[in-house]
């Protein structure tokens, strides 16, 4: 039997979807360059999320979400912990979905040390 991971419903569906977008908006669009250039900038690793968004870093590249009135750690910190845990993993996702040319180019952000 192959393991499925139980679906966790979103309790707190627009502040979700608003930073998901934002998040989706970012990694397809040449955002992602400069997103990636601002991590390397203040030595932050692609995965870490709660990081990234204290800087502020999502907000400097994703205009859209600069303007929504609050900053990306704000609505995360909105959302319930399941929502938060789905994020971080929506998230966490989403980097590994970046093509493999862009990952080694910035394979300095994508090292766990």
């Amino acid at each position: 039997m192959e393991y499925q991971q139980a679906q966790i419903a979103v309790q707190k569906t627009e502040d979700f979807e608003q930073l998901r977008t934002a998040v989706e908006r970012i990694f397809a669009s040449p955002a992602l360059a400069q997103f990636y250039n601002r991590l390397q900038g203040k030595d932050v690793r692609a995965r870490e999320f709660e990081k990234i968004l204290g800087l502020g870093l999502m907000e400097e590249v994703d205009p859209a979400l600069a303007r929504c009135g609050k900053t990306a750690r704000q609505i995360y910190q909105s959302l319930p912990l399941s929502d938060q845990a789905l994020m971080r993993e929506f998230y966490l996702e989403r980097i590994e979905k970046v093509d493999r040319k862009v990952r080694e180019k910035y394979q300095k952000i994508y090292q766990y040390y």
